[in-house]
Parts: C-alpha cells; structure tokens; sequence
C-alpha cells in the first residue's frame, strides 16, 4: 500500500476497526476514511454506491459486522445473517465497480466445521456441518470469502480474506447479553470481586457506565443482586463475601485466543504484502490468524480470576450450550509471513482489565 493512499476503514468504532485504525496511523497512513453508523448505513444499497462514487478509496478493510457471542448469535439468528450479508454484498460490490487496489475482508473461525480436525487448515472450508449456535452468522461469513473469491476469479479483483480467531482487546463489547467469551469473563469476575467486597459505589459505577437489564447507580442492592444473578453472578446466603461465578458449558472446550493489536499487526503486514494472486498460488484464497495456541475455558477463567483478583468459586452450567469443542487455527501461512504474535495472554488480559476498569 502507499503511505498517501486513501484507506477506508468500515467499522472503525468496533475492537477490530479501532485497531485497524491505530496501527495504520502507527504505520504512517494518514489517508484514513471513517464513518460512523449515523453517517454511513453500510446496510443501504445506495448510500453505500453513492459514498464509493465520492470518495474513491484506494484501499479497503472491512471490518464491519454484526457481531455477538452465543447467546446473541442464536437469538438473533435472522439479523446476524441478514445485516451481514448485506453490509459484504454493497461493500465488496462497489469496492469492484470503483477500482479499489485492495480490499481485506475480516471473516470468523466460525467458518470452520464442527467437527473438522484440528488445527483447523483453510482448505477444510465447506467440508462438514456447521457449529448450529452460530450457523446464520457463519453462513454470511462464508458469503463473503467467496464474495470476494469471485469477484478475483471473475475480475482479477485484488480481494483477500483473513479469518481472526478470538479476539479481545479495547473497545469490546461488555454487554453481558451479546458479549464474546473474553469480555463477558472479565466483566463478571470484576463485579462478581466488586460484590465479595460489598463494594456498592464501584457496583453502581460499573452499572451505570454500562447498564444491564434496566440497572444503574440509582437502582438498589436488591435490585442489583437480582441483575447479578440473572447473569450468574451470586453471593451465599448465611456468608455474603462468599461469592460464586456460574459459567456455561462445562468449561472443557478448548478456544484460542489473540490481542487485537496483534491482529491488526497481522492484517497491515498482510495488506502490505501479500496480494490475491499469491494466496490463489497456494490453493487458497484467504488466511488464518492467530496465535497457534489453546486453552480450556477453564483455565482461562481461572487466568481472568487471577488478575482481577477475585477469590471466590467459579462453576459451571453444563446444561447452557457451549459451542464446538475446539477451534485452534492453523496459522502456517501467517507464520511464512514471518509474523508472531507479541502479546501473550495473561499480558494481554491484564493490559484489558485496566483499560476496562480505568
């Protein structure tokens, strides 16, 4: 990419786009494009063909995306698919009817499987049942990789697509109704210390800054325990500092997670040198990223535990859905590139927690 290329960045506001943002301007790009919702509806055919004809951005990174955890994902099973698959088609479409040098299509591990083996390879795209929980969101996912595979086998469109494994970072969604595994840990084990310390000004200042369920600093204890325990967050009856953690699942599955800075790293590093045609080379038209390396939701509960400083128990509700048992990503490709990631996890955990609780 040249440093005075025009670069719009769809989603900016969001973890991934946000990041995307800083390392570009870290990197010295400075021709940065970003709109919010309200300027920009990426879901309306026009304005989006409109906004191409204006601008003309050099360089494209799509980050927008209707995003959630589980419960979130199978909920609102029609939007996810629905919002997303148009957000792709008008974006990549008019990327191609504007010339646009390149565009990176950020997709989901979601893509892979079940059942597939392990580290999930790019070539097993499309070989098996989809994870049911998440199947609308990875449909439109999958949408968009072969969106953008087309688009360069029709075209010779310079279109890549990267699939990030877990992410956390700042700008995380910590709504703990449509929150990813990360945050919704992190958020329950600082109000789940939070109440072990009786702490009701830190309570209410958590709960105001981000409301859950109608609750915020004006509500009462009562009311605030209610919220709590809607979401698994309980303290004993005859002890009250003796506080307990409800997780779903059982706690055996296995997920890897990546700082979002180190995956933004990889996304400039992959737009700076790698083009479609080499990716076409090696059989397969987009590339993992992550970080090659696991663990049991248990052990990363118990991680998050260790650095917020919660003392209490932490269980689990093997009845809730838990999703695939394992989703580690082959990042051979990645690793040719000569990239690795620089944030391990508890690192980054504790760099999350004090921008969450800053």
């Amino acid at each position: 990419m040249e440093k005075s290329g025009k670069i719009y960045v769809a989603g900016h506001t969001g973890m991934v786009g946000s990041a995307i943002v800083r390392r570009l301007k870290e990197e010295g790009y400075n021709n940065i494009i970003c709109l919010t919702l309200e300027e920009l509806d990426l879901t309306n055919q026009k304005a989006v063909t409109d906004f191409f004809k204006a601008e003309r951005p050099d360089y494209v990174v799509l980050a927008a995306a209707k995003v959630g955890g589980i419960q979130a994902n199978n909920t609102y099973r029609a939007q996810f698919i629905y919002e997303n698959l148009m957000i792709q088609n008008n974006v990549i479409h008019q990327s191609y009817v504007s010339g646009v040098k390149k565009l990176l299509f950020l997709g989901s591990s979601c893509i892979y499987p079940k059942n597939a083996p392990q580290p999930l390879k790019e070539e097993y795209l499309l070989t098996g049942e989809l994870e049911q929980t998440n199947e609308p969101y990875a449909i439109a996912k999958i949408a968009g990789i072969k969106l953008c595979e087309s688009y360069y086998r029709q075209y010779g469109c310079n279109f890549i697509s990267v699939m990030p494994t877990n992410l956390y970072g700042p700008n995380d969604n910590y709504n703990l109704e449509t929150s990813h595994v990360m945050p919704a840990l992190i958020r329950k084990m600082h109000l789940a210390k939070c109440l072990e310390h009786r702490d009701w000004t830190a309570l209410r200042h958590d709960l105001d800054k981000r409301p859950v369920a109608g609750i915020d600093q004006k509500s009462s204890e009562e009311e605030i325990i209610g919220v709590l325990t809607m979401f698994g967050i309980t303290s004993d009856k005859e002890n009250q500092n003796k506080v307990t953690v409800t997780l779903w699942g059982t706690g055996k599955v296995y997920r890897e997670f990546m700082h979002v800075d180190d995956m933004a790293s990889a996304c400039i590093k992959i737009m700076e040198e790698v083009d479609v045609s080499r990716l076409a080379a090696s059989g397969s038209l987009f590339m993992n990223i992550g970080t090659g390396v696991d663990q049991t939701i248990l052990n990363l509960a118990l991680l998050v535990q260790k650095v917020i400083g919660f003392r209490g128990e932490i269980r689990f509700d093997n009845i809730r859905a838990a999703g695939s048992s394992r989703k580690l990503l082959d990042i051979s490709a990645l690793k040719e590139l000569g990239f690795k990631s620089g944030i391990g996890i508890e690192e980054g955990i504790r760099r999350v927690y004090e921008d969450y609780s800053g």
